[in-house]
């Protein structure tokens, strides 16, 4: 592992992922020149409030950081949207140049605030087709200069998410500019470098795991592991405990009240009047979102959310002794699925397919995110129960995904970890993007519906214990075990001055340091 020395690193913010960069420019910066930028217009262009004062503007006020960010290209489409074309041609020369991992229609499916057609988030406007491409092609011109100017050895990066990001990953293929990312292995709290911005499986990866199954390595601590993760009666990873992703019971009105009115004040007292967003949003409703919309939306999220947690007429329990294939839904938007399954985002299309390639007296059993309960109209729940052999359950029935796979003939999931964690239990999967636990035996990737209903008959329990730990121990000699949510939450706190800097965090800070620098050539 070479150390760094004399180069030049670009670091890609976003928000709460700018927390653990911060610390890293700190230590980079001492022998080489740092840079950050910032790709998320709403955060840059708002005067310092609570969105910005902690991430954008916290870097602009050292002397150790350049900034970069894209607000000459923001106010210029603020300006523009409603009434100038985009110069296709120059998106037409952009196309043949910087489209080695997707083509322009797929790179905007990359930011949620370009794809309202395709999510349930209406504080977010839809948009024309010409107003898409004119982000683009401003994006595209003001990004190649930023490249350009800083001349970056490295780019690094901690998150996939957002238009900017797929922007700079086509500029650096190209450019022949590494661009380290962070990928979540799904083993413990391993984290993993991607080249490819989260886009496919690098090589490698792929290269190590063949290499160690085709070995004659015994792997007992890794089977061992399995093993006990078979018997484990909960397997959610801990690093969920307390969030959403955990929650099985309704919050309290009083607890609905409360989070509506911190809301406020981070919209209304916050955003709008000390970040001067209010005139912002007014203008240009694309890039900024509204504020009463996102107040109306979220109240609905929130009551919604209470009544779907008990007994009601969408969702029903499992029966017991019935064959079903188990179908849990993603969060949309997330990159898990804009990202990495670009063409498989529509779940109620998914869903029709896979329940017509399911065998006579199988049933889908469909259930919900439990960070989306409240977030789809409850027409879209009406559509799934309309299917005859498709469930809808209730989401917490069981207090954790085990006894779902466990019970269940096999998964599909879009990426979802769940297909992982059945690998893990000897059950199959079908899966529709590029992850990095593909290579397991019994995780398949699909490409085509036509599949489907060949590779389900083909479901049976696995003898994959070997796949599985090869794939464990790749990840322990690639990764590094990060508590990266605790960098994102405890990072915020610290730059609030919530909570002192300690060395359990400075010691994450170093693993991750150490994680990227492994990558560096």
């Amino acid at each position: 592992m070479a150390k760094p020395i004399n180069k030049r690193i670009l670091l890609v913010c976003k928000e709460t992922y700018s927390y653990p960069l911060y610390y890293l420019a700190k230590i980079w910066s001492k022998e080489n020149t740092v840079a950050a930028f910032f790709g998320n217009a709403m955060e840059s262009s708002l005067k310092e409030c609570f969105l910005n004062d902690t991430t954008y503007y916290r870097y602009k006020k050292t002397d150790f950081i350049r900034v970069y960010d894209l607000n000459e290209a923001s106010k210029k489409y603020t300006d523009n949207y409603k009434t100038e074309r985009p110069d296709y041609q120059y998106l037409m020369d952009i196309e043949k140049k910087y489209t080695h991992y997707k083509g322009l229609n797929l790179q905007i499916l990359t930011s949620q605030y370009f794809t309202r057609h395709y999510h349930f988030r209406n504080y977010m406007s839809m948009c024309t087709y010409d107003q898409q491409m004119l982000w683009i092609e401003y994006s595209y011109r003001e990004i190649e200069k930023i490249v350009e100017d800083f001349k970056p050895d490295y780019l690094v990066d901690c998150d996939n998410e957002e238009l900017s990001r797929s922007i700079l990953s086509e500029i650096c293929f190209l450019k022949k500019i590494p661009y380290l990312n962070i990928d979540h292995a799904r083993y413990e709290n391993y984290r993993l470098i991607t080249f490819k911005n989260g886009y496919g499986i690098d090589n490698y990866i792929e290269k190590r795991y063949r290499e160690i199954f085709d070995s004659d390595s015994d792997l007992l601590e890794e089977i061992d592991y399995i093993q006990q993760f078979r018997m484990r009666n909960k397997i959610m990873a801990k690093q969920y405990d307390g969030t959403i992703t955990a929650q099985y019971e309704g919050d309290s009105y009083y607890t609905i009240l409360k989070e509506l009115y911190i809301k406020f004040n981070y919209f209304v007292r916050d955003q709008d009047r000390r970040g001067g967003g209010k005139d912002l949003k007014k203008k240009n409703p694309i890039l900024y979102t509204n504020t009463k919309e996102y107040m109306k939306y979220y109240a609905r999220v929130y009551i919604r959310r209470r009544l779907l947690l008990k007994r009601n007429k969408y969702f029903e329990f499992p029966v017991k002794g019935e064959k079903y294939v188990y179908m849990p839904l993603h969060l949309i938007p997330e990159s898990t699925t804009f990202v990495k399954a670009p063409f498989y985002i529509n779940e109620l299309t998914l869903i029709e397919a896979v329940s017509k390639a399911l065998p006579i007296g199988w049933y889908l059993y469909v259930k919900e995110h439990q960070s989306m309960l409240g977030e789809r109209g409850y027409d879209f729940y009406k559509r799934i129960k309309k299917i005859p052999n498709v469930r809808l359950v209730q989401p917490n029935y069981y207090k954790d995904p085990k006894p779902w796979i466990q019970n269940a003939v096999g998964i599909v999931t879009i990426t979802g970890t769940t297909a992982y964690e059945a690998a893990l239990m000897g059950k199959p999967s079908l899966v529709f993007g590029d992850v990095n636990f593909n290579m397991i035996d019994g995780i398949t990737r699909v490409y085509s519906f036509e599949e489907i209903p060949k590779l389900i008959k083909g479901f049976h329990q696995l003898d994959n214990k070997r796949s599985c730990a090869a794939y464990i121990k790749a990840v322990k000699e690639l990764g590094e075990p990060i508590e990266f949510l605790k960098l994102l939450d405890d990072g915020f706190s610290i730059a609030r001055g919530q909570i002192a800097l300690t060395g359990e965090y400075e010691r994450e800070i170093e693993k991750l340091r150490k994680l990227y620098e492994r990558y560096m050539e």
